[in-house]
């Protein structure tokens, strides 16, 4: 690990505990249906905290954010992975595409929706976006039977608006549209949701011309509509 990763990863191992409120741990843990121990760090103080251990420190490279993202993912506590994904959110546009690897180890590893999504559209998609190259991963991914994968792949435009590739949007919906799993339907909801502020007629009319979408995911892709 590098000089950057291993200093701020000591500055949160050694401040963050110090922090913790066991009766909200317990709370926030049955939230996450116990899949995950927690410090009891709210969002807001978390946030505080992480950027207290910033202080001092250089930007970093694609190799640190790497480390640091993996040794949080090696800790226990939740609110470690949650201040990984902040890292990752300043600092996405220093990554360059080798990041791809880490992207796909944090996504499959301690998966849940919090880390996904915030990977999803706050790092994947501003990667995607910068190296056009990085589609054909998102091609694979949307097509695979990783279920936080195909999640990842179909809400990385989520923040695009008006740069989104409709085509490929539509397309990783059209083809996921019989998935039985809540957190796709979801996902595709969602990612036709967000783009029908930008074009709603086209996102009508890609619903009206796939009956075979869930209800689920018609339903969200037309809420605002």
């Amino acid at each position: 690990m590098g000089d950057v990763a291993a200093t701020l990863v000591g500055r949160l191992r050694s401040e963050l505990p110090k922090h913790a409120d066991p009766q909200r741990a317990a709370s926030a843990a049955k939230y996450m249906r116990d899949q995950f121990p927690f410090l009891g760090i709210a969002s807001t103080p978390l946030s505080g905290l992480f950027r207290q251990a910033l202080t001092g420190l250089p930007k970093p490279t694609t190799a640190d954010a790497a480390a640091f993202a993996h040794a949080c993912w090696a800790l226990p506590e939740r609110e470690y992975q949650y201040v990984a994904c902040s890292y990752l959110r300043k600092y996405a546009k220093l990554l360059d595409e080798s990041f791809v690897d880490t992207a796909r180890y944090l996504i499959v590893t301690k998966s849940w929706w919090d880390t996904v999504d915030a990977l999803a559209a706050h790092v994947v998609g501003p990667l995607v976006s910068a190296y056009p190259s990085m589609v054909r991963a998102m091609d694979d991914w949307a097509a695979g039977e990783q279920l936080w994968l195909t999640r990842t792949a179909i809400l990385h435009q989520l923040r695009y608006k008006g740069a989104t590739d409709a085509d490929r949007l539509f397309r990783y919906c059209a083809s996921r549209a019989d998935h039985k799993d809540f957190f796709i339907r979801k996902a595709i909801g969602w990612a036709l949701r967000e783009y029908a502020y930008t074009d709603p007629d086209a996102v009508r009319t890609f619903v009206a011309g796939h009956p075979e979408l869930s209800g689920l995911s018609q339903r969200e892709a037309l809420k605002n509509l």
